[in-house]
């Protein structure tokens, strides 16, 4: 399965959505804490494209169940939303509300970074959320590996994505069974591997008991960047097709950012990133980056084409070269 993602242009009128809590929940709950959700095994399209939506919102429920029998083997990690999977324009919205989502067209190939920024309340979330259904269009569709996610069933379908939130959530016990929460099976070894790419092997090498050092509950003996750290090797332990990060890195200090973001494009070059931030920082090195704005797209474009054509983003990338910080520390966004 590759990780390839493709979103199209589109419009939804009014989508079900899945309360916040209900997204901790699945996350913490469901062994994939950490991990947030992940997709089945073997999902990988021809087209390299592994999700794509394409909705029209007309009202309907959450979460609705999926097919038993719809496995993800042999279908890519393409991803695709919006008129360009040729199915109709994609929205997201709530029910008798405004769209979150407006006018989405996206593709994302399989092994591809890509970096999401935009201010609060600008549906950065709500666009992941679609590719494990914690959200689901009411008009149009949304598909992986070039199938309508509806058609897979959903625990395989999460099985394949791992996200990691800003606020993740350690349990009590050694930093190795908070890791093994991503993979009861993970040996060790793979562990500290994981770790190493996450850079948190260096702190918990400093630790008098090192991996079976005991966390208290919520993580409150260790930082806020270690604790984000030790998430995002433990979302690394089930081997995901997709890895999406929630400003997952925001209690991190931009060189060690840096090191993680260089420690993913080298080990795990087959897995596609989805990185959500405030910091351009974090992602202008990626493959592409998509501004958004108030839940429509903005700009779409490396680094450097967005400085020349996205009035956002230069707007943004400017303030913060000047030392005023993230996306909402001119109260715009």
């Amino acid at each position: 399965m590759t990780g390839d993602v493709c979103c199209g242009s589109g419009r939804a009128d009014a989508v079900a959505v899945a309360c916040p809590w209900f997204w901790r929940c699945a996350m913490n709950a469901s062994r994939l804490a950490g991990a947030g959700w992940t997709l089945g095994e073997g999902c990988v399209a021809d087209d390299g494209c592994f999700f794509s939506a394409s909705a029209r919102a007309v009202g309907g429920a959450a979460m609705e169940a999926v097919g038993e029998a719809a496995g993800l083997s042999g279908r890519s990690g393409a991803v695709c939303v919006g008129a360009g999977c040729d199915a109709g324009d994609s929205n997201v919205a709530e029910t008798g509300a405004e769209p979150v989502l407006d006018d989405i067209n996206l593709k994302i190939k399989s092994g591809e970074t890509v970096g999401i920024l935009g201010g609060t309340g600008s549906s950065k979330t709500s666009l992941v959320n679609l590719i494990g259904r914690l959200y689901d269009v009411t008009s149009g569709e949304v598909l992986v590996g070039g199938r309508n996610v509806k058609e897979y069933d959903l625990e395989k379908l999460r099985d394949e994505v791992s996200v990691v939130l800003q606020s993740n959530v350690l349990f009590s016990g050694t930093i190795l069974d908070n890791l093994r929460w991503g993979n009861e099976n993970a040996t060790e070894e793979e562990c500290v591997n994981a770790c190493k790419l996450a850079c948190a092997d260096d702190f918990i090498q400093t630790f008098p008991e090192k991996y079976n050092t005991f966390i208290e509950r919520g993580g409150t003996n260790v930082s806020g960047g270690q604790k984000q750290r030790i998430c995002i090797a433990r979302a690394l332990l089930k081997k995901p097709k997709i890895l999406i990060l929630d400003d997952s890195t925001s209690a991190v200090d931009t060189a060690t950012d840096a090191k993680i973001r260089k420690a993913f494009a080298e080990e795990i070059p087959n897995t596609t990133k989805l990185i959500i931030s405030q910091r351009i920082s974090s992602v202008q090195n990626a493959d592409k980056i998509i501004v958004l704005d108030n839940g429509k797209i903005s700009g779409v474009g490396s680094h450097d084409e967005l400085l020349n054509k996205n009035d956002i983003y230069t707007e943004i990338y400017e303030a913060q070269t000047k030392g005023s910080g993230d996306f909402d520390a001119k109260g715009e966004m």
